[in-house]
Formats: C-alpha cells, structure tokens, sequence
C-alpha cells in the first residue's frame, strides 16, 4: 500500500497550517507549526510569492498531504470527480470525504488518517456488520461504521476517542460512543468539510 513517508512536522509548516498527522502532539504545545510557523528551510522566514500555477499545485499537494494520497490514486479520483453530475472541485472533496479511512477519523475512533488507515487494514472495524480492510473503500448514506468487539480494548483507540470528544463533530455523522460505532446519516456539504481548501484551483491544475 502506498503511503506517504518522512517528516510531518515539515508537511504541515510548508503549507502554513495544521494538518493534525501526528495525532496527539497536534493537539499539544509541542506542535512544530506553533513553536516555528515558518516555512522549514534556510530560507523559510521570508515571504514567499507564488505564480498562478505554483498556487495551484500548492493547493493540490496540500490535499494530497491531508487525505495521505498518492498522486496516482489522486488522479482517479479527479478523473471519478469529472465524470459525476455537478461540480467537478465539489465532487473531488465528496469522494475523498467517503473515504473508510477519512470517516473513522471523522467519527473520533482515530487522531489521524494515517492511524485511521492502519486500522483498517489490520481489519478491525466492519461496515455494515462486514470486515472491510480497505482504506479507501467509498462509503453511502445508511452505512454504519463499527469496531469490532475484540479491538474495543485497545489502549490506544480508548485514548484517542477520549481525546475526540472534546473536537467538532461532523455534522453529516452519527456517533454512538458507547456501542463504538457511527453511521453516514447523509453526504457532507461543502462548508461541512471544515478544512480550508481552494477545490477550484485543483481543477485549473487538471485542466492546464
């Protein structure tokens, strides 16, 4: 499985805000975009103009960082984002959002997508009462998200469901946290995705 590698640290101060993927320092003092929120590098302090396709390319790869994707798998789906009905940026965001990986980190039962990601592939949450161990496997309206019984006791999904009680929830999921499970009760809106993403200037990149 392809994943992203190195320093996140730097991922987040390079694009000049929280990506939370280091899951529990994001959330403490010890942020490195709180102690230093400059760009990482020699000359990170200095101010930085960018020509209209470096702010589109900024903007794709700070999404790319976010959703913890490839740029392969990113182009699928762009390309998926293009061929449904309605606003090809809209559509881009929906599709990453349905994400398993995304939703149990939506719902609180991860810190991060990284971890989030993990967790699936080690299989312990189902859909719908089914083991799924794919990440990227694309959610629907109705579907409930649940963790399995014998992984109810892991330490560290206890500790970070504690942590997530105290963050915004997602409006467009159901959380029950004493039977450590969610549901899609319907599909987000744009203004619900709560990260501030430029969709269009990822649609200009594609459409060069």
């Amino acid at each position: 499985m392809a994943r992203i590698i190195g320093p996140f640290c730097k991922l987040c101060r390079q694009e000049g805000m929280k990506l939370f993927l280091k899951g529990k320092r994001c959330y403490s003092d010890k942020c490195a975009l709180a102690r230093r929120d400059y760009r990482p590098g020699e000359h990170g302090f200095l101010p930085r103009k960018l020509s209209p396709y470096g702010l589109q390319l900024r903007e794709k790869q700070k999404v790319k960082k976010i959703y913890g994707i490839l740029e392969r798998q990113f182009k699928r789906y762009f390309r998926e984002a293009k061929r449904v009905k309605g606003m090809t940026g809209e559509n881009l965001l929906l599709l990453l959002e349905r994400r398993l990986d995304n939703i149990i980190f939506r719902l609180g039962f991860s810190l991060t997508r990284a971890g989030a990601r993990q967790l699936v592939r080690h299989g312990h949450f189902l859909v719908n009462g089914k083991k799924v161990d794919i990440p990227s496997y694309s959610c629907k309206v109705g579907d409930e998200i649940s963790l399995k019984a014998r992984s109810r006791e892991i330490v560290r999904i206890k500790e970070d469901m504690k942590i997530s009680q105290d963050r915004e929830k997602a409006p467009w999921l159901e959380v029950d946290w004493e039977n450590f499970k969610g549901k899609v009760a319907r599909l987000p809106k744009k203004e619900e995705i709560g990260l501030p993403i430029q969709e269009q200037l990822i649609v200009e990149y594609y459409s060069r």
